[in-house]
């Protein structure tokens, strides 16, 4: 009886023995760092299931024993993240544990996109299209109908987008930016709006938003966009035309190649400042920040007149005299 009870008693500390080392063993597996070299992307595809995403993982040489992670998953479910698609940059000597926790956090590899200020929304569309990694749901759409699915059925596009630099990731589509982009200038054209100064010709944020995107596209100077600001000003409050040359290449549309004559500053078109009183019927481009805030806070002054010196800044005139001698300084000579 004695010699049954000790082997009895044998076999339970060899078992217990076996046990503990197989789990120290199966806990060293989940601990492993994972056979990576250099640093590598790695794709949780829509719809997989975590056996799948380890299984993938074994295949691909990132980690050697799957097993040990679908164990995982039946015994400790707790411990298993919910996988959310997207890109992994995965490291060397990251634990096979520290993988599957990347691979439920939101710390997915993300790509930048930069809409730049001036930009019409068909340059915007074009920008969208060519982004990598990103879906385009609105690629084959109309201009109609990509507002109708920002929830702005009938508005026009142009210039509501704010320019400016989008992060996104792998699983989003160009309607996702296109919401951040609507939001921003939205939210942005309300707050420069109410710090706008008292003595405006502009009555009414939208038409601060179509007098941003003329300065937008009249000057990259910072320091000249309130200068701009004042010059249409002051040419609307005396009844004087704007006669903005970007208003004009606008309105031309794809027939515009370079350059404008003297045939296409006198074609009626809707934009044609030269040939139009006031502003344009809606922005020609995306104004950032500084040009909508010059809208709304022109620089006094007398100055009518302005002609762009060839660097990126312009000559500005008080009398039209003085705008003559320039555009022969400046255009004509040259």
């Amino acid at each position: 009886m004695k010699r049954l009870l000790a082997a009895v008693g044998i076999i339970l500390v060899l078992g217990v023995a076996v046990a503990a080392g197989s789990y120290l063993y199966w806990q060293n597996r989940l601990e492993a760092p994972l056979t990576l070299d250099e640093p590598v992307l790695y794709q949780v595809p829509a719809g997989a299931g975590f056996n799948q995403v380890v299984a993938q993982l074994e295949s691909q040489g990132i980690i050697d024993d799957a097993w040990a992670f679908q164990l995982l998953a039946r015994v400790h479910p707790e411990r298993v993240p919910r996988l959310r698609v997207g890109e992994y940059q995965l490291t060397p000597g990251m634990s096979g544990l520290e993988m599957i926790a990347l691979l439920g956090s939101n710390n997915v590899v993300t790509y930048a996109l930069t809409l730049p200020e001036g930009r019409t929304f068909n340059q915007l569309r074009e920008l969208l299209n060519n982004a990598p990694k990103l879906g385009h749901q609105t690629a084959d759409m109309s201009d109609e109908e990509i507002m109708a699915l920002l929830d702005r059925e009938g508005t026009f596009p142009e210039g509501w987008f704010f320019p400016d630099t989008y992060r996104y990731h792998l699983g989003m589509d160009d309607v996702d930016l296109l919401r951040q982009a609507l939001a921003r200038m939205e939210r942005i054209l309300e707050e420069v709006w109410e710090s706008r100064a008292e003595d405006l010709t502009v009555e009414s944020p939208y038409e601060a938003l179509i007098m941003a995107s003329l300065i937008e596209r009249e000057t990259g100077a910072p320091e000249e966009r309130r200068e701009i600001a004042g010059v249409f000003k002051r040419r609307m409050e005396q009844g004087m035309r704007l006669q903005t040359d970007p208003t004009v290449i606008y309105g031309m549309g794809e027939r515009y190649a370079g350059r404008i004559t003297y045939a296409d500053l006198r074609e009626a078109t809707p934009y044609n400042t030269y040939v139009i009183n006031g502003m344009p019927p809606t922005p020609i481009a995306m104004p950032g920040r500084a040009s909508l805030e010059a809208a709304v806070n022109p620089l006094p002054g007398d100055t009518l007149y302005f002609v762009s010196r060839g660097d990126g800044t312009h000559q500005f005139s008080r009398t039209l005299r003085e705008h003559n001698n320039a555009v022969n300084r400046y255009i004509r000579n040259r």
